[in-house]
């Protein structure tokens, strides 16, 4: 794995996986979709329920990609790997969006449920919105500051401030008393969520993150590519001035 942290041998390994991504996150999702609308209605919900297939997925994702984000910050910023600052770089905007459409479609869902879009008290709802807060302020960071070394630097740390969140999102359930209730997947007695629903939800989540892999490589690549270009264009630069 670390082997990989070479960019020619990462551009080498991922050049077949790239399009099998893509083309798996369209099959899971397509499938998805479908079970999740020949799903049952929930006995208390109704139809409401089906946000849960695009709500849960988005929600769980997100807050996956900031691990790999802050992960990638630190041995960006500890081993100064410009691989590892690119993988960070390339996770903040899906994780940006998928964040964001968690909390889109759980206001959804909480108006009919809880009555309200938005609840300020609620200890999932605002970590949430911070770790949006956090990816939103990773991506200006990098934007505000001309020099990208510095640039990277900032945000490594800042990437990596930002894990303190990732517990309180996900055990905030648990913690304080929420609107949201404890957790339907990851139960010692197993999921409670009923296997006709069960079945597109994971498939769901399957979809959305192999779409993130597919994403996040694809923007790896692109980046590697970016950075040899301004390097190459540098160069020939110097040369001309030296010439």
């Amino acid at each position: 794995m670390f082997g990989l942290a070479n960019p020619d041998r990462f551009l080498r390994f991922t050049r077949p996986l790239t399009p099998m991504l893509w083309v798996g996150a369209a099959v899971l999702l397509a499938i998805g979709t479908w079970l999740s609308f020949v799903a049952p209605e929930d006995y208390q919900q109704g139809d409401t329920v089906r946000i849960m297939f695009v709500h849960v997925p988005a929600a769980s994702v997100g807050l996956g990609i900031y691990l790999a984000l802050g992960i990638s910050s630190f041995f960006a910023l500890v081993f100064r790997h410009p691989l590892a600052d690119a993988a960070a770089r390339a996770a903040a905007l899906p994780g940006a969006a998928y964040t964001f459409l968690a909390l889109i479609t759980g206001s959804l869902w909480g108006k009919p449920m809880w009555g309200a879009f938005w609840v300020w008290g609620d200890a999932r709802l605002m970590s949430e919105l911070v770790l949006l807060l956090f990816y939103i302020g990773y991506m200006a960071l990098r934007a505000s500051i001309d020099d990208e070394a510095k640039a990277a630097r900032a945000a490594a740390v800042l990437g990596l401030v930002g894990l303190i969140n990732l517990p309180i999102v996900k055990f905030s359930v648990d913690w304080w008393n929420t609107l949201h209730q404890p957790a339907s997947l990851l139960r010692e007695d197993g999921p409670s969520v009923a296997p006709a629903m069960l079945t597109p939800l994971l498939i769901m989540m399957a979809a959305f993150g192999v779409f993130f892999l597919a994403y996040w490589i694809t923007s790896i690549r692109t980046e590697i590519v970016r950075r040899r270009v301004m390097s190459l264009s540098a160069r020939r630069a110097m040369e001309a001035d030296h010439a």
